[in-house]
């Protein structure tokens, strides 16, 4: 069976990935939407470090070959969705600031632009989700709930999902359980019990470094979901088809990584 070589180029640089056309592949699609205001963004930066080790932990003892992303400014992408393949692993990048203004334009309209809803079909579509959000006001920010509110309620049933949040203080780590935990059980996801909490002081630690080690339990237990989880989109073979898991797997593979 011969394999070749694809290349994707992105904003954030180009990736090669080996790929096998001739036999049915299983894509897995990790969506990962950020809601940072600035740039550059901690938000940005810790939802980067939770997809990275999300994609090493799935990737671990795969066959496929992972491909490398090239570009110094790889981390602070100027583009709103980058779109990176890594053998059978697909990430998407939805930067909510580029999407504020449709946002709030479908909270009034009830009708996404084309934008929009290409984020929302990628959040819908997705095996695995990583929401990030800056702590405004003791919660998360109005953006990303906003976000959110746009997406139909019965979309994300069963969607293995990894929260994050950033703030200035330690003191609003709460966040994650008070608001961001129950808005996503509301939504009827799959919410890995080990959420991730950056404050200021996390970042630049040394050696010590507590923060990686929550980040890299999280993408353990965020791929173990996604492991078990069919794929949504497999490619190939006699065509694209989507497969459906039963909620039930999905939480004894959970209960199986602990």
């Amino acid at each position: 069976m011969t394999t070749t070589s694809t290349s994707l180029t992105t904003a954030a640089g180009t990736v090669t990935a080996a790929t096998t056309p001739a036999a049915a592949t299983a894509v897995r699609k990790l969506v990962v939407v950020t809601a940072g205001l600035g740039r550059p963004s901690s938000t940005r930066l810790l939802a980067d470090r939770l997809a990275d080790a999300t994609r090493r932990h799935l990737t671990r003892g795969s066959d496929s070959r992972v491909g490398d992303v090239q570009g110094s400014d790889a981390r602070e992408s100027d583009a709103r969705v980058g779109d990176v393949r890594q053998g059978e692993l697909v990430t998407e990048v939805i930067e909510l600031r580029e999407l504020a203004n449709d946002v709030a334009r479908n909270m009034v309209t009830g009708f996404p632009g084309p934008a929009l809803r290409d984020a929302i079909d990628a959040v819908t579509s997705a095996d695995g989700l990583i929401a990030v959000t800056p702590v405004f006001t003791g919660s998360y920010s109005g953006l990303f709930k906003s976000f959110f509110d746009v997406v139909d309620k019965d979309a994300l049933g069963g969607t293995p999902v990894l929260i994050a949040a950033t703030g200035g203080t330690a003191r609003h780590s709460l966040v994650l359980e008070h608001a961001m935990r129950p808005l996503f059980a509301y939504l009827r996801s799959v919410v890995v019990p080990t959420a991730v909490y950056a404050a200021s002081e996390d970042w630049g630690t040394g050696g010590d470094d507590p923060l990686a080690g929550r980040i890299d339990r999280a993408a353990a237990e965020l791929a173990a979901l996604m492991g078990a989880r069919s794929p949504v989109r497999v490619t190939g073979g006699s065509g694209d088809r989507e497969e459906v898991v039963p909620f039930a797997q999905q939480l004894a593979a959970l209960g199986a990584e602990g």
